[in-house]
């Protein structure tokens, strides 16, 4: 009698499915080329899988704004903002990495952000991004 194939998890976390709104920026040299909107699919300690209403382009600098399931002091909304790299995207479904992270309260009503502006935060992310990368090419061009 034949075994069934056992297939081989890559990822070395766990991956939990759920669905929450969220909101998106993709950041390039220093400007915000696109903002949007979207569904997260799933979500680990390491990435998070998700929905958007256009393709992203994998290697791009993003943030993720998402909706948390759980009140603070059982009345303040909260989001989960994530700060990482599109890893991985096919049409409409991307991938990304959990570079950074924070928790922020939320508004009781959304406010959409120009599609022109920049975001502090994500900018100063991206530059120690940047700045870390440098360090690691030019130590590997010494060798």
């Amino acid at each position: 009698m034949r075994q069934p194939r056992q297939t081989k998890e890559r990822r070395e976390k766990s991956r939990f499915e759920i669905q929450r709104e969220l909101r998106y920026k993709v950041l390039e040299g220093e400007r915000t080329i696109a903002i949007g909107t979207g569904c997260t699919l799933d979500i680990s300690s390491n990435g998070v899988g998700f929905q958007t209403e256009t393709a992203l382009r994998p290697g791009v600098l993003i943030e993720l704004s998402v909706s948390w399931p759980v009140l603070l002091d059982d009345s303040c909304p909260m989001r989960l903002v994530i700060f990482g790299r599109v890893i991985r995207s096919s049409g409409r479904v991307s991938a990304c990495t959990i570079d950074k992270y924070e928790f922020r309260t939320q508004s009781r009503t959304y406010v959409a952000p120009s599609s022109g502006g920049n975001d502090s935060r994500l900018l100063r992310w991206a530059d120690a991004v940047r700045k870390e990368a440098s360090k690691t090419t030019d130590a590997c061009s010494r060798c």
